[in-house]
């Protein structure tokens, strides 16, 4: 009983640490594609991917799930428009800054996520997560300047791209806590086949298809990959919230930007050619490190007993 226990928690620890890795290699991938495809396309692809795979598996193993899509839950709808915001947000944060930007920006959407629960769910807050939410907004105010100073040649992009990121954010803190009630009455994969076909049928229209037919082999193994990424992540993170307690699994996942930040200096040290790499100054690193820090001690503190009803 004891060892079953612990193999359980480590499988949910391991797939939480899957999801981790695959979001902190996610935007170095997306700034690649970013120079043959426009930011609509990608996440066009993804979604259409995603989707697409999840709706032969149901064809093929359990038809009646297909039945969301008949009569979805309305806040289920709203879900989707969600994350189809939070998507080309994030993205069109790549596009105009840097993937490390990028991930360390997008980490007030777990920050925002816990006042949500504080405000909506009646949540208590207490002081460590208080000092967690001053934490990450000194990060914040730290980064963006610091940061802003590095975009001398061209701020308003950097400022375009910070705005980008944080409607991301607050979309997908909207996604996160509609999905919170979704996920007690569907399985988690089902609502994720809904949750990636609406955004992909919505951006069809702004699709530069043939753009696509020019992607030489490689560029669509990393088109791809994107792809894969958005199935695989959302689907570990799904099994992640089955087998351990909610706050592990968001402590894992909030650490993403460190993986981010040393691929990119590892990219930099090699003199690679085929992105444009960075290493963050001190400053911007305590700034980081500030945001991240404070990211995970709002989620630690929060409500550590609370666990999430296994599927």
């Amino acid at each position: 009983m004891g060892n079953s226990g612990i193999s359980t928690n480590l499988k949910g620890v391991l797939f939480a640490c899957l999801t981790a890795f695959l979001w902190g290699f996610l935007p170095i991938f997306l700034k690649v594609s970013l120079k043959y495809l426009d930011p609509n396309s990608i996440v066009w692809f993804r979604f259409t991917f995603a989707s697409g795979v999840l709706i032969i598996y149901y064809l093929f193993t359990d038809r009646k799930q297909l039945q969301i899509f008949r009569r979805p839950p309305v806040i289920l709808v709203v879900a989707a428009l969600a994350l189809g915001l939070n998507y080309i947000g994030f993205l069109q944060g790549v596009n105009y800054t840097s993937p490390s930007n990028a991930q360390i920006i997008i980490q007030t959407g777990p920050i925002l996520l816990a006042l949500v629960g504080f405000i909506v769910y009646k949540e208590r807050l207490n002081t460590k997560q208080i000092g967690g939410f001053a934490i990450a907004g000194i990060g914040l105010i730290l980064f963006y300047q610091n940061q802003l100073q590095g975009f001398l040649h061209d701020p308003q992009a950097f400022n375009r791209g910070f705005l980008w990121i944080e409607i991301g954010a607050i979309a997908w803190v909207l996604y996160a806590a509609l999905q919170k009630k979704l996920v007690q009455k569907h399985p988690a994969q089902t609502l994720n086949m809904f949750l990636y076909g609406l955004p992909a049928l919505l951006y069809t229209p702004t699709v530069d298809f043939p753009a696509f037919a020019e992607l030489s082999f490689p560029i669509w193994l990393i088109v791809i990959f994107l792809g894969v990424n958005t199935l695989v992540a959302y689907g570990s993170l799904a099994f992640a919230f089955k087998y351990t307690e909610a706050y592990k699994v968001s402590i894992i996942v909030t650490l993403n930007p460190i993986i981010t930040l040393i691929t990119m200096a590892v990219l930099s040290n090699m003199n690679v050619q085929w992105i444009k790499t960075e290493n963050l100054d001190p400053i911007s690193m305590i700034g980081a490190a500030f945001i991240i820090g404070g990211a995970v001690m709002a989620v630690l503190f929060a409500k550590k007993n609370l666990k999430v009803a296994k599927a």
